[in-house]
Formats: C-alpha cells, sequence, structure tokens
C-alpha cells in the first residue's frame, strides 16, 4: 500500500466539517445576528452546566415511596461510561437541584459547591465527569458560545497584532454598561432580565478595557468603528489541556506556592516593552480563575488552601470578581466547585478562621454506595468479562466483594429481629416478610452516617486485582479468592488501624461467607433439580391434593384409580421446604387455590413458575428425592461410578449453561456444596 493511500485513510478519521464549526470567525455584527438567532449563547456558566445535564435527559422511578431521578449525564455514555456513577442518585439530585437554582439566579450561584465524603467516593470522578461534559457540550451546535480577538494596527507598517481576550470574555461586553441594557432591549433579549444580570453587570477585562480605551480615542468615540474594523469574534470551546474554559488548582507546598496561580501574575519581559508593570499588557490573566473564565473551576482538596488562597475565593464566589495584582477588581463567570475527605472538613468546622468560607459553602455529601447492586456495578467496569477476557470471573466473585463492602458501611440495626445481613437485602430490593418500603424508608432515616464509613471501593478493587495476578495457575479467580485478599489485607491497610474495626470486618467476612454458601447451595439444588417434566409432576401432583384438601374432596391415585384421601405426607413435604408452620398450612393453601383462581380469572394458566415461594418449594423437594440417587457427596472422595458421573456432568452442563459458570468453576462449585452436604451428614450422623 502507498504512503498516500495510508495517508488519506488515516485522514478520514479527522472530521473536516466539525473542525470548520468549531473554528468558525466573523465580525461583531455576524455575532449580533447569532445572538438574536440563538440567544442562549449569552448564558452564564451555572446555566450552561445546568442545561448540559438536562440535555442528556432523565428517568424517574420510585424507591422506598420516594420519587428519584436518575441523570442519564452521569452514566458517561459519551466516553463509554469509562467514569459512570453507580448508587448516588440522591446525591446527584441534590447536586443538580443546586446548579438549576444556581441557573435561575436563587443564590447558589454565589457560593462555593463542596463534595464531601469519605476516601474513594466518587467525587473526583463527579468533577471529572462536569469537566469532559462541558468541553463536549461547547463542541456541539447546542452548547456553542464565543469570545473575541483585539486586532491591533502593527507598527510601522507591520502586520496587524491579534490580542486574544485573555479571560474568553463574551463579545457582547464590548457593548458599554451605560447603554447595554437599552442595547439588548432593542434587541428583544431582556423578556427575562434575570437571567442576563450577569451580562448586564459585567465589565471587560483590564487588557480589553486598555485597547478599548486607546482604540475609541483613535476614532474620536466612533464605537461602531472600533468594533467593526478591530474585533474579531471567535467560537469558543473549552479544553482543560489547552486551559481553556476549564481550570483545576491543587494545593502544594506552601513555600511553592502563591495566589498568583489564581489570578496572574506580572511579566517583567514585557515591563521593558511597556515600561509600568501597572500596564495591562504586562500582566499574564493566566491563573486558574482567568483561564476558568465563563466554565468552571475544580479546587482539589479545597479544604488544604493556605488562609491566604481563601480571600480571592470569597470574592470570586460571592461577588464574581477578583483582584490581580495592581489592577482593579475584575469580574469573573464560572462554576466554583472543590471536594474535601472528612478529616478536612472536620478541621474547617473547628476553625473559627475559616467561618467566612463555611458561611460561602453548599455541602453535598457524597457517600459510598449501599446497595448491593450498585456496588457490583462498580467492580464490573474493570472485571468484567470484556475487560478481562483472559481470565474467568467466577459467578458471585464480585457478588461477595459487594455484600462484604456495603456491610462494612451500614449501621447495625435498632429492631432486634433485624439483622444487618437482611438490611443490607432489604436496601438492595429484597423483600422480607413483615416490611415493606415505609419500614425501609425509616431504616434509612435511623441510620444518619451510613455510606460515609466503612471500606472504600478502591480496596476492594486493589483486592481483586491482587486475586487475579496471584491466581496461581488457575483459569478463573473465584469468590474465596477475593475474600482472602480482602481479609489479607486489612493487616497493612493504612487508613483501618483500629483492632476493633478490622475485627468488625473479619466478622462481616463470616456472614458474607454464609450469604455465598446458601447461594451456591441453592445454584445446585436448582441445577439438580432442573427436570421440567420431573418437576411439572409434582407439581400437578401437589396441586390436585391442595385442590382436594381446600375442598374435603378426595383424590384419585395416578396408579390404583382408586379415590384416595389427600396424601398429607407430600403436601408437608413440600410445604415444610419454606418454613409453612403446621398451623399454617391450611391458610397456605388457600392462598395457593386463590391465586390459581385469580389466574384462571385473567384467562392465564398456572404453572410451577407462578409463584415464587411454591416454585422454590418444589425445586427443594425434588432435590431432596433427587440428591441420594445423584450421591453428590461422593464426590469428596473422588471415587465416582460411571452412572453417578453422568448426572454430575449434566449438573455441571446446567451450572455453566444457566449460571456463567465455566468447566474450572463448575467443578470447584459442586466440590465444595459436595462438602457442606458431608458436613451436615455428618452433624445429623453424630
Amino acid at each position: 500500500m502507498s504512503t498516500n493511500s495510508l495517508l488519506q485513510n488515516l485522514a478520514k478519521h479527522h472530521d473536516v466539517d466539525e473542525f470548520r464549526e468549531i473554528s468558525w470567525q466573523g465580525s461583531f455584527e455576524d455575532y449580533l445576528n447569532i445572538v438574536v438567532e440563538s440567544p442562549k449563547v449569552l448564558r452564564n456558566a451555572w446555566q450552561r452546566l445546568f442545561d448540559m445535564i438536562m440535555a442528556q435527559g432523565m428517568e424517574e422511578y420510585v424507591d422506598n415511596k420516594k420519587k428519584i431521578i436518575r441523570y442519564h449525564f452521569f452514566k458517561d455514555v459519551g466516553a463509554g461510561g469509562a467514569d459512570a456513577i453507580f448508587g448516588l442518585e440522591i446525591p446527584l439530585m441534590k447536586l443538580v437541584d443546586v446548579f438549576k437554582a444556581a441557573a435561575q439566579g436563587f443564590g447558589p450561584e454565589k457560593r462555593i459547591i463542596l463534595l464531601h465524603g469519605p476516601v474513594g467516593s466518587a467525587k473526583s470522578t463527579i468533577v471529572r465527569l462536569l469537566k469532559k461534559g462541558m468541553e463536549r457540550y461547547t463542541h456541539s451546535p447546542d452548547g456553542h458560545l464565543y469570545t473575541f480577538d483585539w486586532i491591533m494596527p502593527g507598527k510601522d507598517g507591520e502586520e496587524d497584532e491579534v490580542h486574544p481576550s485573555p479571560t474568553h470574555e463574551d463579545p457582547i461586553l464590548l457593548i458599554p454598561q451605560e447603554w447595554r441594557k437599552k442595547a439588548l432591549q432593542d434587541m428583544g433579549l431582556l423578556e427575562d432580565e434575570q437571567s442576563l444580570k450577569h451580562i448586564l453587570a459585567a465589565d471587560l477585562s483590564p487588557p480589553s478595557r486598555f485597547y478599548f480605551r486607546d482604540l475609541l480615542s483613535q476614532y474620536n468615540g466612533d464605537w461602531e468603528q472600533v468594533v467593526k474594523n478591530h474585533v474579531r469574534v471567535k467560537r469558543l470551546v473549552f479544553s482543560e489541556k489547552d486551559r481553556v474554559g476549564i481550570g483545576t488548582f491543587q494545593p502544594k507546598d506552601e513555600k511553592n506556592q502563591d495566589s498568583t496561580e489564581l489570578t496572574g501574575d506580572i511579566n517583567y519581559r514585557k515591563i521593558a516593552i511597556y515600561g509600568s508593570d501597572s500596564d495591562p499588557r504586562a500582566f499574564n490573566f493566566d491563573g486558574e480563575f482567568c483561564i476558568a473564565n465563563r466554565g468552571i473551576i475544580e479546587f482539589v482538596e479545597i479544604l488544604k488552601l493556605d488562609v491566604a488562597f481563601l480571600y480571592d475565593l470569597l470574592g470570586a464566589t460571592q461577588e464574581h470578581k477578583i483582584k490581580p495584582k495592581k489592577f482593579a477588581q475584575t469580574d469573573i463567570d464560572e462554576v466554583i466547585i472543590g471536594h474535601t475527605n472528612e478529616a478536612e472538613y472536620r478541621r474547617l468546622i473547628n476553625n473559627e478562621f475559616m467561618e467566612a468560607l463555611r458561611d460561602r459553602t453548599i455541602k453535598i455529601d457524597i457517600p459510598y454506595s449501599t446497595k448491593i447492586s450498585d456496588e457490583i456495578q462498580i467492580y464490573s467496569k474493570d472485571f468484567s468479562a470484556e475487560r478481562v477476557p483472559s481470565v474467568h470471573v467466577a459467578p458471585h466473585t464480585l457478588e461477595v466483594a459487594a455484600m462484604w463492602a456495603v456491610l462494612s458501611r451500614l449501621e447495625p440495626p435498632n429492631r432486634p429481629n433485624l439483622t444487618v445481613v437482611q438490611k443490607m437485602k432489604l436496601y438492595d430490593g429484597k423483600t422480607l416478610p413483615g416490611y415493606t418500603q415505609d419500614n425501609v424508608k425509616e431504616l434509612r432515616k435511623e441510620s444518619h452516617r451510613e455510606g460515609m464509613d466503612g471500606v472504600s471501593p478502591r480496596y476492594v478493587q486493589d483486592k481483586i486485582s491482587n486475586a487475579l495476578l496471584s491466581r496461581e495457575g488457575h483459569g478463573c479467580i473465584n469468590p474465596f479468592m477475593v475474600m482472602n485478599a480482602l481479609l489479607a489485607g486489612l493487616k497493612a491497610h493504612s487508613l483501618i488501624t483500629d483492632d476493633d474495626e478490622k475485627k468488625r470486618l473479619r466478622e462481616l467476612m463470616s456472614l458474607v461467607k454464609q450469604e455465598y454458601e446458601d447461594i451456591i447451595k441453592n445454584e445446585v439444588q436448582r441445577a439438580i433439580s432442573a427436570d421440567e417434566d420431573a418437576i411439572n409432576r409434582l407439581c400437578s401432583n401437589y396441586i390436585d391434593n391442595v385442590k382436594a384438601s381446600t375442598q374435603r374432596e378426595r383424590v384419585r391415585n395416578p396408579y390404583t384409580g382408586q379415590m384416595e384421601e389427600p396424601d398429607e405426607r407430600l403436601m408437608r413435604s413440600v410445604e415444610e421446604k419454606i418454613g409453612v408452620p403446621e398451623a399454617r398450612k391450611d391458610d397456605f393453601r388457600r392462598e395457593i387455590m386463590n391465586y390459581i383462581g385469580a389466574l384462571a380469572v385473567e384467562g392465564k394458566n398456572f404453572d410451577y413458575r407462578s409463584n415464587e415461594r411454591l416454585q422454590k418449594a418444589l425445586e427443594l423437594k425434588l432435590f431432596e428425592d433427587q440428591k441420594d440417587t445423584i450421591k453428590l457427596s461422593t464426590l469428596v472422595s473422588n471415587v465416582v461410578d460411571r452412572e453417578t458421573q453422568g448426572k454430575i456432568d449434566v449438573v455441571k452442563e446446567r451450572l455453566i449453561r444457566d449460571y456463567g459458570y465455566n468447566e474450572e468453576s463448575a467443578t470447584d462449585v459442586l466440590n465444595y456444596v459436595a462438602s457442606i452436604f458431608a458436613r451436615g451428614d455428618a452433624k445429623e450422623t453424630s
């Protein structure tokens, strides 16, 4: 293949039309026409941020009788879900509500948004999502905005000099403040004056004021000639890498950092050219506040800032102004968002010198997830089959890690008949007898710090990685490998140093192990009893006897043809599998018959899958009937006859087909479950 054709193939990936769109340039009059046609280009930073989130849509659902909004923006679809947020719908709802109020000018636009929570709770990820989103949004037609360059005549016939607006100002600020409101009225743009108050109040940056005054003097006050001949409007797209519209400030050593990093500093080389350090052309307006104007600025670990930085921060927040050295206060328009951990926040609360900052802060708690299903999704991002195709992650491996992490974050329930494991299941949407959605809502209200303590997802991810790397020739990792890695890591855990806490976490792992054993016992039982014909026959037999029992009739024996009394022994052997007591057996049977009757009224047929409790009871009964014929416990001795081995292979195939195991993990699970039954048989014998 020739060099030209290679180059042409590569060039196809470059979107020329998009490049031309975002590189648009035009006159000031062109810009005014754009404003009239699409007034939303005048939005402030908060309005643009809120619109960006809403542009990706949302969905509503009800959780424990509370309406929850899930914003699609936080799924990070644009980056394939790389920074997707799971399990934080309520904190994100609160955050977006703050953005909405700020966009409408109700006060939060004068505050610092402070994301507060334990380490590894996705605070940085949320801010990263917002910054990436702003970059993508300003590339789109819906998020377009504009700034301008000054075109200054060169000296002695040299080429014109181009001076970009250092703070990416809106070209509309070139309309003098004295008659800007009247001008916007004439253009039909002041129907909602509240939404444009930032435009009405703002002034040009010091360099732009300098050029504007100088040119206005040259043209004897002819404003039209100034903007017509010396202003070039251009499309503005945000880029964190290019330091345009997105700023990031991170505290460093106090000796190596000062407030000029936020507001800019004097360019001493240019003092020799312009003769004064108070000439705006001799100042670099490249501090983080300046480059983030009209966008968003992130303060990493904001509460580690030295007090000297707070003065600039407070002014930028409340008045939307910064004070560069040697210059008057300069208007800025940006979203200020920071994040901090709990230790730093407690220090803020106890520091009386930080009252002004506390008063200008809106704190949003970002806790750990307290739902297993959400926690599993966090780990699945890194350890799914697509991400680690060379290693099989056995079923429930991520689930046991998620259970342990969630249990570590839950407060022990105050109710005597409720365990912490049951509470975990209720939070995950499972149902328990005697508990309603109202009860779950009350449980959450009673727990004031749930999710603010416990094991971080970051620790769990590290230990899953360790298990992957140290699997010693195994083609898969299983839950026990991960459980062992999680416990082993506690010895050197830098954040969990208290022995009592380590003991608590080990006890929680014992509960997780019990849950896992119950899960795999149930799966093996279902795989053994997955004979559709056999379970249908058992179901039909049970229902015939229940019908005869509830209607006080006799039932025909299918083998002898004789009419006999209902088989009480059969019915109780099924009902006992799901804990139906003797005193409740008649009620349970009537419920089943009423359920069958209700389905018939709706024109639906009943089968064993129609009722979840009955299905479980029938499967357990069939398993009890069949486990002796399979002789699963003989697996432990490794001496299995050919007939039993054939039956075991069928069970293994069902585990692989229906539950996601592979050959190795299915064999391991069958061996482990066999050992559990062997222990049980030994206990019964003794």
